[in-house]
């Protein structure tokens, strides 16, 4: 469960303001980038050819994934959603569910902001079944470049770091690997969304609980806002909207069993997910 007391240190997250932003992210919540990332993996999952009965929706908002015929557990950093959705207000590694628990895990929207990824999914692979199946998406590295790049420009020689830490697709692969999945694929999709202003970015932002996390970040100054929101507007195409970039990282990995295929020689999948779902039909 989510600990009351300030974050250790040693984090890269602040975990009672992530919380507090998740709360305020569900009184006006902005679903339309998790809503792609869940049809990609709805996408995915249609290839596989088998049925589950229990599952776990690891940073669950409040709700949004389904599937017929299931029981789904639903757990969410920020107790909004986590009532919304009729779930466990937990965080996504520190959650309390025992070994074995469920055939189908999914977190979709939440890895990128989790303190301990490696141990997020470490306990996800725990809580499955052999040959259980993890399927995931979160924004990963090369994401918010615009942005980025305007604020860069906007506090010139000394830049404040706003920006989270970011995981790219290769990886991502190694960190199921080092949970203990087994035949795990990682594959980006990107997402460009065009935004008339750097308010109308922010705000979605905000409405979907991805505003700044890092502890200790001084505020914005109204100059460097001011700077920022030029240096947007200067990226801007001709019909005076700019370009912002997402990039979705989705996941696989498969809770190991005697009965799955050897692994290939590390460093030779160049298989898709879709590809590599169809390959457990």
């Amino acid at each position: 469960m989510p600990q009351n007391g300030p974050s250790d240190s040693a984090e890269i997250f602040d975990r009672a303001l992530r919380r507090k932003r998740r709360d305020r992210a569900a009184r006006r919540y902005e679903g339309f980038l998790r809503d792609h990332m869940l049809e990609g993996v709805a996408d995915r999952l249609a290839h596989v050819k088998r049925s589950f009965h229990d599952v776990l929706d690891l940073g669950s908002f409040g709700g949004g994934f389904e599937l017929p015929g299931a029981r789904i557990t639903r757990i969410d950093a920020g107790s909004g959603f986590a009532a919304q959705a009729g779930g466990i207000h937990a965080d996504e590694d520190r959650h309390p569910f025992p070994e074995a628990s469920f055939d189908l895990v999914v977190s979709v929207g939440v890895l990128d902001q989790v303190n301990d990824v490696p141990g997020a999914l470490a306990l996800a692979r725990r809580a499955l079944r052999p040959d259980g199946l993890f399927l995931g998406a979160f924004l990963g590295a090369g994401t918010l470049a615009t942005l980025r790049s305007a604020f860069l420009q906007a506090e010139g020689e000394r830049p404040v770091a706003r920006f989270h830490p970011q995981i790219d697709v290769r990886a991502a692969g190694d960190l199921l690997t080092r949970a203990g999945f087994a035949l795990p694929v990682s594959d980006v999709e990107p997402l460009t969304v065009r935004y008339s202003s750097l308010f109308s970015l922010l705000g979605d932002l905000r409405g979907m609980a991805a505003t700044n996390l890092l502890p200790g970040t001084p505020p914005l100054t109204r100059g460097a806002l001011a700077r920022a929101t030029e240096a947007f507007s200067d990226r801007a195409d001709p019909d005076g909207k700019t370009a912002e970039r997402f990039e979705i990282v989705y996941l696989i990995g498969w809770a190991p069993d005697a009965s799955q295929p050897k692994p290939a020689r590390r460093g030779s999948a160049v298989a898709s997910l879709a590809e590599e779902l169809k390959s457990k039909n």
